[in-house]
């Protein structure tokens, strides 16, 4: 995924062809929702996720050390992507894990159709008819337990490259409406819409239009710095921007990775790519001291690859142990 993208004032010649209005303001999900004074929400910590896996193989080898590193990053909750052809069944199964573990799962739908624009994530659904019954799929895999769910990261900003302009952003536009619409007919699902990061948004008051368009006003509010690395204070400074053109729109943020902030002067795919010298950030919490900050979440998973970089690691997704082994040690 994509960390930097192009002017965003281009945001408004791709959307004059779209018709939906602005709407109300956000709605909120009754369920597991993090309201000042409440308990905070005890995220759901995956027991087979590949940092877990990786401190079982440590274990085994005696190497005590590194796992009690990764360890840093296995039992906290992290985020669960979900791209399967039939996203139901797995769903369905993480959901009532977490039901009966008394915790509340975060997942990611993860399956837009040209996802990341054919780079390094490629894949996702094979056009509109089909993305619409996948997120349908995904909505009844939840039924009526709790979930938060954020929804196609990099799906909105990647309408300001040429994969997505014109019809094609206009039909994005209509798939991301829809696909939060959906999910927020289940009535313990939390969603929120991705907005992209700091480094990627040029003036926040341009996204306004665009991310209305979108469907975050029928959401419970955005997400942002999904699988990068800008500090929270300098993802608040533009994420508020944003919220108060949405009327006070709350939002959550990724700090999986942001611990030492983004690679400062880095370009293109260096800045965002499995950059070097990077630290795991605030664990998952709902309590985060900012006002409309709903929760800091750990959206990417640490120590899974961004993508090859022409450098041959990973390939998105896949366990990187070098890089989860640094992110650990970096953290503070």
């Amino acid at each position: 995924m994509r960390g930097y993208g192009r002017a965003a004032a281009a945001l408004t010649l791709a959307f004059a062809v779209t018709a939906c209005g602005p709407g109300p303001g956000p709605a909120r999900s009754p369920a597991a929702a993090p309201d000042a004074g409440s308990a905070e929400v005890r995220f759901y910590v995956d027991p087979d996720g590949a940092a877990a896996r990786e401190v079982r193989r440590l274990e085994a080898e005696g190497r005590t050390g590194e796992a009690a590193l990764i360890r840093r990053i296995a039992d906290r909750p992290n985020a669960i992507w979900i791209g399967d052809p039939d996203p139901r069944p797995r769903v369905a199964g993480i959901v009532e894990g977490a039901r009966r573990a008394g915790r509340v799962p975060v997942l990611v739908a993860y399956h837009i159709p040209d996802r990341d624009c054919g780079r390094f994530s490629a894949g996702g659904a094979a056009g509109p008819e089909e993305y619409r019954a996948w997120i349908g799929r995904f909505a009844e895999g939840i039924g009526d337990r709790p979930a938060w769910v954020v929804v196609e990261p990099d799906a909105l900003a990647h309408i300001l490259d040429d994969c997505t302009r014109g019809g094609g952003a206009a039909e994005r536009l209509g798939l991301l409406r829809g696909a939060v619409e959906r999910l927020k007919r289940q009535p313990g699902a939390r969603v929120y819409l991705d907005a992209g990061n700091a480094g990627w948004i040029g003036d926040p008051d341009d996204w306004i239009e665009p991310m209305r368009r979108a469907g975050v006003t029928l959401a419970d509010g955005f997400a942002f710095n999904v699988s990068n690395f800008f500090t929270v204070e300098e993802s608040v400074a533009v994420a508020r921007r944003l919220s108060d053109g949405l009327g006070g729109a709350p939002y959550v943020v990724d700090t999986s990775r942001n611990g030492n902030g983004p690679p400062r002067g880095a370009r293109g795919d260096d800045a965002w790519c499995n950059p070097a010298g990077r630290a795991l950030g605030v664990a998952p919490t709902t309590r985060t001291g900012h006002e409309r900050v709903d929760a800091f979440l750990w959206v990417k998973r640490p120590g899974e690859s961004d993508g090859e970089c022409h450098r041959g690691e990973p390939r998105p997704g896949e366990w990187f142990p070098s890089y989860a082994l640094e992110l650990a040690r970096n953290a503070r």
